[in-house]
């Protein structure tokens, strides 16, 4: 929404998206230009992304399960092969897997404090068909990149870190601080409405990797060898089609909304970890829940705000005490081979998955947006504190 305030539907919603007339004029220049498609402001805001990561290569495209899609099919994933993954993401993570006709091997949690994939269940699912690790950084917290580097060197596996949840997140490596999504072969993000840096949809692949860049490059438009624009500017006349291709370009309106968005990041970062930090010195004595990431080191960038309810039973009751005080919450998320479609893949689910059953079933999602006041939070804990009572 704009800067100005507006109606809500709720006093405290679970994120909200705020625009100002810097990004209403990026967009109305583009407009103004003539050229919608892929082109001159998406070349630069590759460049801005690439140089704000540190990497070689950032490749816009339409949505993060594009980015996640592509980072497979550049892997040469496919029929018989297996990628590691945790259950408990978005759907999008595993069924980017399931468009190359690869299989998720779904990967439980570390557990209750930490509600990323644990690195010992991953070892222990490994076979000979495994090709990868799919790390998704839950809530924009960094999963244990240092062990999934360990286990991928030691069974030669490629690694894509989903960070969908992660842009400006920097994990305390070994070898000292990374931003996430520039320790695997591929680093894929989301820029959906209510992510930390949006676009309202679009997405980016990051990599170090020349080859893997160029066949994204490609792949992403078709499999063509040269692009609209570059017809344009009169580097040629014809193309040709030297690979499977899809249609995953960004346009040119969501790449100028991302110019203006990456250079908001680190302020919008920094006051989503000050909100995260009122919340668990407000919520950390409570007997009715238990708080993940409590200890987690500096450097997330704090997209979610997660709790566990000690009692799943009440999870129904908790949201909707807490909806009547004008509060929306969510749940992050519903295991994937729970849902009905993919239930008919993994008929063995929930057989391997304890900590991600325990964890699903107690989880509710709390506000947290960079424009929420102190009121609103203070808002928010009473309820929290009122619906446990």
């Amino acid at each position: 929404m704009s800067e100005e305030a507006r109606p809500s539907l709720w006093k405290v919603p679970l994120a909200e998206v705020r625009l100002g007339p810097e990004e209403v004029e990026a967009v109305a220049g583009v407009l103004r230009s003539g050229w919608l498609s892929m082109g001159p402001v998406t070349e630069r805001f590759e460049e801005a992304c690439a140089r704000f990561f540190g990497v070689r290569h950032a490749l816009a495209v339409a949505s993060g399960t594009a980015a996640l899609h592509l980072a497979c099919e550049v892997l040469g994933l496919g029929p018989g092969d297996e990628v590691l993954c945790p259950a408990f993401t978005f759907v999008a993570s595993a069924n980017a897997i399931l468009y190359t006709g690869a299989r998720p091997v779904f990967v439980d949690l570390q557990g209750p404090h930490d509600l990323n994939l644990s690195v010992a269940d991953a070892a222990a699912k490994v076979t000979a068909r495994t090709r990868a690790i799919m790390s998704v950084h839950y809530g924009g917290y960094p999963a244990d990149l240092d062990g999934l580097q360990g286990l991928a060197r030691d069974r030669g596996l490629r690694i894509i870190e989903d960070c969908a949840h992660a842009p400006g997140a920097v994990y305390q490596s070994r070898e000292g601080p990374r931003l996430v999504g520039t320790l695997g072969d591929l680093g894929c993000f989301s820029f959906f409405a209510n992510k930390n840096l949006t676009t309202g949809e679009g997405g980016l692949v990051i990599t170090n990797g020349d080859e893997l860049a160029g066949r994204i490059r490609t792949a992403r438009s078709h499999g063509m060898t040269v692009l609209s624009w570059d017809r344009y500017r009169g580097h040629s006349f014809s193309y040709d089609v030297v690979a499977r291709g899809f249609n995953y370009r960004l346009d040119e309106m969501r790449a100028a909304l991302g110019l203006v968005q990456l250079k908001r990041l680190p302020a919008a970062n920094a006051a989503r970890r000050r909100l995260t930090r009122a919340y668990q010195e407000r919520l950390k004595d409570l007997e009715h829940l238990e708080l993940p990431f409590l200890a987690a080191p500096e450097g997330a960038a704090h997209h979610l705000f997660p709790i566990l309810l000690q009692d799943p039973a009440r999870r129904p009751a908790f949201m909707a005490a807490l909806a009547r005080q004008g509060v929306q919450t969510s749940i992050h998320y519903p295991p994937v081979p729970s849902f009905s479609y993919h239930r008919g893949l993994w008929p063995d689910y929930p057989q391997g998955l304890p900590q991600t059953e325990a964890a699903a079933a107690r989880e509710v999602t709390l506000p947290l947006f960079p424009g929420m006041t102190p009121e609103q939070l203070e808002l928010v804990v009473k309820a929290v504190k009122e619906a446990g009572a």
